[in-house]
């Protein structure tokens, strides 16, 4: 089948729905599939600087992406997305519907202006749509008034998460089948041998909670001598906080990485550490160490607890520094059994998180509704 994917958000900057999309596409590939992805770009140059303060893949776009405008940063659900709101976008979104005519398109977080709510609206195909948020989506008592009703265009309605559906249905009734985020599993991953480090891996916003491992940091440092690598969050904000904070030994800052070099953080450190302080619908970057056999040191909130058993990772109090600090120390303290979760994390995501399984769940969902 000829499948479109439509993302509301750039490909210029990385996040969860972003790489979600991305690998969605190689995995849909991989089954015969022609797969294009419809999605925002901003090239380098002082005008993307001026709109975006933090770094981003600045490259060109993959031949498969179809980009259709830049993109402004908007406050949403306790996050910074980058979402396409340029007018001209909706005519370049056209376009390329016209053109491609897709036998399915697949919509991801569905309510989104301006490329999703374009597409509901003038799309003749068969839609499929992904919702990704949880929490209350405040946003929405403007956006269901102006535009919700374009979600009874929808053929199917996919969550990634039980908590993304409890969420998507409070403001859209509906029926919702549960397809959780796949992750990209490396070839091999060996739990042993692994570098005294530690990994963080996502923007810096308050809601990942870096500010609470920063804070604890010091004390984590003094009892394992341990190094913390923080990736993904744009490096001078945090060195700023750092610096704020009094905080030098033992940090090494990253930036952004190409999918490949995070994969080698992962599978060298011995735990990912995701601090986050609430607001995520599944915590894809949990599953993304747990398929390189490095167990999971993570908050204990909603969602984060439909990824996390005690087989995989270790769980504490979300924004408590002392908490976090215990739990980081008792796995480090513990090789053997920081290895066993390692590699039942690795079964654990080759069992309910490959991407080839999930790439036929979709196909079948796609011939269903074409």
């Amino acid at each position: 089948m000829k499948i479109g994917i439509v993302v509301p958000y750039s490909w210029s900057f990385w996040g969860g729905v972003v790489e979600h999309a991305e690998l969605q596409a190689d995995a849909l590939r991989a089954l015969g599939h022609d797969v294009k992805t419809i999605m925002g770009n901003d090239p380098p140059g002082q005008f993307t600087r001026v709109l975006h303060p933090r770094h981003g893949r600045h490259g060109e776009p993959p031949a498969d992406v179809i980009p259709i405008g830049r993109s402004v940063i908007v406050p949403a659900n306790g996050t910074l997305p980058n979402i396409i709101l340029s007018p001209r976008s909706v005519f370049r979104l056209r376009d390329a519907l016209d053109r491609e005519r897709f036998d399915v398109v697949h919509l991801h977080e569905p309510m989104t202006p301006t490329p999703c709510i374009a597409t509901l609206a003038i799309c003749t195909e068969p839609m499929v749509a992904t919702f990704h948020a949880s929490g209350d989506l405040g946003w929405m008592k403007f956006g269901k008034p102006a535009w919700g009703f374009l979600a009874d265009r929808l053929d199917y309605r996919i969550a990634v998460s039980q908590r993304a559906l409890e969420s998507a249905r409070r403001w859209l009734p509906g029926e919702y089948e549960v397809v959780p985020n796949g992750v990209l599993i490396p070839p091999a991953a060996d739990p042993t041998r692994r570098e005294h480090r530690v990994v963080f891996a996502g923007r810096h916003e308050n809601r990942k909670g870096l500010h609470v491992l920063l804070a604890a940091w010091p004390e984590i440092r003094r009892r394992t001598g341990a190094t913390l690598r923080v990736c993904g969050a744009d490096p001078l904000r945090v060195r700023l906080l750092m610096s704020r904070l009094r905080i030098e030994d033992g940090i090494e800052v990253l930036g952004f990485l190409p999918q490949e070099r995070f994969t080698e953080e992962l599978l060298t450190a011995k735990a990912l550490v995701a601090p986050s302080l609430g607001g995520e619908s599944f915590g894809i970057v949990l599953t993304r160490a747990l398929a390189c056999a490095t167990p999971v040191v993570a908050s204990d909130i909603p969602g984060y607890r439909d990824v996390i058993t005690p087989d995989v990772g270790l769980m504490f109090e979300a924004g408590d520094t002392g908490a976090l600090a215990d739990t980081v120390e008792a796995m480090l303290a513990d090789e053997e059994r920081r290895q066993q979760m390692g590699a039942a994390g690795r079964e654990l995501a080759q069992r309910r998180y490959a991407w080839g399984a999930i790439a036929q769940r979709l196909s079948a969902i796609y011939e269903k509704v074409a």
